[in-house]
């Protein structure tokens, strides 16, 4: 089969020489390994957020002194395209991708992967790194102290004994976090993605509230045809109905009652990743299929906290999409558009081009269903604009939405990202794309 490399754009050389000769910046392409562009996707992505620095400085950190992980073979690519000597090329992760596959053999096969399922691995997996590593190196503080130390220890032992407890208390008055939430692990991971929802349900025949409070570290979001994201989100503050067979259990009343309930988001993180939901399952065709939806993304973002008014805006820039190319999730390709020092840029596998801000809305998707090729955008990377500036207080985001769907976005504890309805376990592996095909198409 023969495979074809489409370059819309300049070159590797034309492009350098656009870029100004003060600019520290690096733009490397990644070599596809045959099905690896959901991983590449995902990559540059990530490179292009603050998520990058924290990286390269656990990799200052820990020169040589970590075993092999997953993070020690991510810090050494970010490291080595940071480090380059031309900031136009191209890398192969080929490290990278065999220690992937290593780790998770769902990877280890020549189908085609879903970008954002391997995202939520990825961040995840990481974070447990870090969490074991600390862990660890707590273990070897203890073991090799006294004195001071070892008062230290039980201090810290007693204040954790003393949050758990108040956790606790927290939790039976509806108040706590999700699952195991007594000990909330704290990794730059968590700093940078993690964010809160509240979830409160309201009784209506004895109007006691009870409040859950769940973190995440990306949001799933429903759409619909001719939306915009904004509408989409606020589809998380839609107040439900909870009645007839559908009723909610009181523990006030000891009885089932008509209730309502609603999400809002209590926390904003310093890196909004959000997921678009473009494919779901059709229990009539047995199979899953793309929405191919017009969703409208801003480049600039702001979001109110619809819970907590010391917390109450955030404005974030649009800094990468994930693009979903192809007319189904069986056959498709996977690119990154990103934004850096003012330029937007697209990547494709080891191809790296210059784009115009206005070709940025060839990514919203279709205006109608159509069977054919679409690129859309899948996974949003927002940053919040100035990360060390707490937020200003404004007006809040209305609840109400006239791009309102039935279905409830759910989230899970700091550990696990957001479920992800519909949308597990199909390959894009082949294409249909209105891109020609590489060598990740079939």
């Amino acid at each position: 089969m023969q495979f074809f490399c489409l370059r819309m754009g300049q070159s590797g050389s034309q492009l350098e020489k656009e870029l100004a000769s003060s600019l520290n910046e690096h733009y490397f392409g990644l070599v596809n390994f045959g099905n690896t562009c959901y991983c590449n996707s995902v990559l540059q992505a990530l490179y292009y957020t603050m998520f990058r620095e924290r990286v390269l400085v656990y990799k200052q950190q820990t020169k040589g002194g970590k075993k092999d992980s997953l993070l020690t073979a991510l810090a050494d690519l970010f490291h080595s395209i940071a480090s380059q000597k031309r900031k136009v090329g191209t890398l192969a992760p080929k490290k990278f991708i065999q220690k992937l596959k290593r780790e998770n053999e769902a990877f280890d096969n020549f189908q085609q992967q879903d970008a954002h399922e391997f995202f939520n691995y990825l961040i995840n997996h990481i974070a447990d790194i870090l969490v074991e590593e600390r862990k660890a190196q707590q273990s070897q503080t203890g073991q090799g102290s006294g004195g001071l130390r070892g008062s230290h220890s039980k201090a810290a032992a007693a204040a954790a004994a003393a949050a758990a407890a108040a956790a606790a208390a927290n939790a039976g008055s509806g108040e706590g976090l999700t699952g195991d939430s007594t000990e909330q692990p704290s990794t730059f991971v968590h700093e940078i993605f993690q964010g809160t929802l509240t979830n409160e349900t309201r009784c209506l025949n004895c109007e006691n509230v009870r409040q859950k409070d769940e973190n995440f570290l990306d949001l799933s979001v429903d759409i619909e045809q001719n939306s915009s994201l904004l509408s989409c989100l606020k589809c998380f503050s839609n107040l439900e109905t909870m009645q007839h067979e559908n009723k909610y259990f009181c523990e006030f009343c000891s009885s089932k009652q008509e209730a309502t309930k609603r999400m809002k988001l209590k926390k904003l993180p310093l890196v909004l990743a959000l997921h678009l939901k473009r494919f779901k399952f059709i229990e009539q065709m047995s199979r899953h299929v793309k929405v191919n939806s017009r969703v409208v993304f801003p480049l600039e973002l702001s979001l109110s906290s619809t819970f907590d008014e010391s917390n109450p805006e955030r404005v974030y820039d649009l800094v990468s999409v994930v693009v979903h190319c192809g007319c189904g999730p069986n056959r498709g390709h996977y690119i990154t558009i990103v934004k850096s020092h003012g330029l937007w840029l697209l990547f494709d596998d080891d191809i790296v081009e210059k784009i115009d801000p206005s070709h940025i809305e060839e990514f919203y998707g279709l205006g109608s269903d159509s069977p054919r090729s679409n690129d859309s955008g899948y996974l949003l990377f927002y940053q919040a604009r100035d990360p060390s500036a707490p937020p200003q207080p404004t007006t809040a985001v209305p609840a109400a939405s006239a791009a309102s769907t039935a279905t409830t976005t759910t989230a899970t504890g700091s550990s696990t990202a957001t479920t992800t309805a519909g949308n597990s376990g199909h390959s894009n592996q082949g294409s249909n794309s209105a891109r020609p095909a590489r060598g990740d198409r079939a």
